[in-house]
C-alpha cells in the first residue's frame, strides 16, 4: 500500500540571533553610536552564523488511516513538523509527500480571516481544503452545531473569544473531511467538556480511515487515541514504532533529564 504520508531526510533550519531595531528610540540611537565598532562587528557576525536546526535527518512514512501520537520535551521540533506537513513552512532540506487534502489546528486561529465572520470563514475553509461550495454546504449544520457558535456566526472572527475561536477552528478541521488531520495540544485550550468531545470526535475520524497526526504532551491520551507514535528529541526522530514502548522511552528519558536520575529509581 502506498503510505499517504512520506517524509525523506527531513530537516528545518531556523537563523538565531539578535534583531535589528529598525526604528530605535533616541536613546537606543545614543547607545548604538558609542558602542565599540568591534563589538558591533561581532554581534552581526554572530546573527549571521548562528543557527538552529529544528528538524535534522527525520524520515518515516505513514499509511492511509493511521494515528500517530507526536512525543517530545517541549521545542524538540513536533510543532515545526505538523506546520512543515500543512505546507505552512517549507523545509531546509528533504522531501514530504502528501496524497490527499491536509485540514489541521496547529494554533488557535491559524486559517481565519479575522475580518470574516464565521459563516465566512468556514467557507474559506472549505475552498482552501479545495472543497466545492456544496461539499461545505452539506456539512455547514454539523460544524455549527458541534462549534456551538449559532449566536456569533455573523460576527468578524477578531470579536471570538479564544474558546470560540478553537471550537470553531476543530469543527471545520474536522467535519470537512480533509483525508489528513493534523492537530497540535492547541486542544488543551478549551474546557474540560469541549476536549471530551474533540477526542470523541478524533476517535470517530479514526474508525473512517482518516489518518490523524497528534501532537501532546499528555501520554494518558497518546495511549488511548494513538496505536504508533513518534518520539521526536531535539529536532532528530529518537524512536518510531508502537505507542507503549514509544512512550516508555519518552517517560523514562524525560525524568533523567528532569530528576538527574533514572526513572526506575525515582522512588528508591
Amino acid at each position: 500500500m502506498r503510505p499517504i504520508v512520506s517524509v525523506r531526510d527531513l530537516s528545518k533550519r531556523y537563523f538565531v540571533g539578535r534583531r535589528r531595531n529598525i526604528n530605535p528610540t533616541l536613546r537606543e540611537a545614543l547607545a548604538g553610536a558609542v558602542r565599540s565598532p568591534l563589538v558591533r562587528l561581532y554581534n552581526q557576525r554572530r546573527s549571521a552564523t548562528e543557527e538552529l536546526w529544528a528538524l535534522k535527518d527525520v524520515t518515516f512514512n505513514v499509511a492511509p488511516g493511521e494515528v500517530v501520537g507526536v512525543i517530545g520535551r517541549n521545542g524538540a521540533g513536533k510543532s515545526t513538523l505538523l506546520k512543515i506537513l500543512s505546507r505552512i513552512t517549507k523545509p531546509s532540506a528533504g522531501e514530504v509527500d502528501i496524497y490527499g487534502r491536509v485540514g489541521s489546528l496547529l494554533e488557535v486561529g491559524t486559517g481565519f480571516h479575522p475580518d470574516l465572520t464565521g459563516r465566512e470563514n468556514v467557507y474559506l475553509n472549505g475552498t482552501i481544503l479545495g472543497m466545492k461550495r456544496q461539499e461545505t454546504k452539506r456539512k455547514f449544520d454539523e460544524i455549527v452545531a458541534f462549534a456551538g457558535v449559532e449566536r456569533f456566526l455573523d460576527t468578524p472572527v477578531k470579536h471570538y473569544s479564544t474558546g470560540m475561536y478553537l471550537r470553531l477552528a476543530f469543527a471545520i478541521a474536522a467535519h470537512l473531511e480533509p483525508e489528513i488531520l493534523l492537530l497540535d495540544e492547541v486542544i488543551a485550550v478549551g474546557d474540560v467538556s469541549f476536549q471530551s468531545k474533540c477526542y470523541e470526535k478524533m476517535r470517530e475520524v479514526s474508525t473512517q480511515g482518516r489518518t490523524v497526526f497528534f501532537v501532546s504532551h499528555n501520554m494518558a491520551t497518546v495511549e488511548r487515541l494513538c496505536k504508533r507514535a513518534l518520539y521526536i528529541r531535539e529536532g532528530r526522530l529518537a524512536e518510531d514504532g508502537e505507542r507503549s514502548s514509544v512512550i516508555a522511552r519518552y517517560v523514562r528519558e524525560a525524568a533523567v533529564e528532569e530528576l538527574g536520575f533514572p526513572f526506575e529509581s525515582a522512588s528508591s
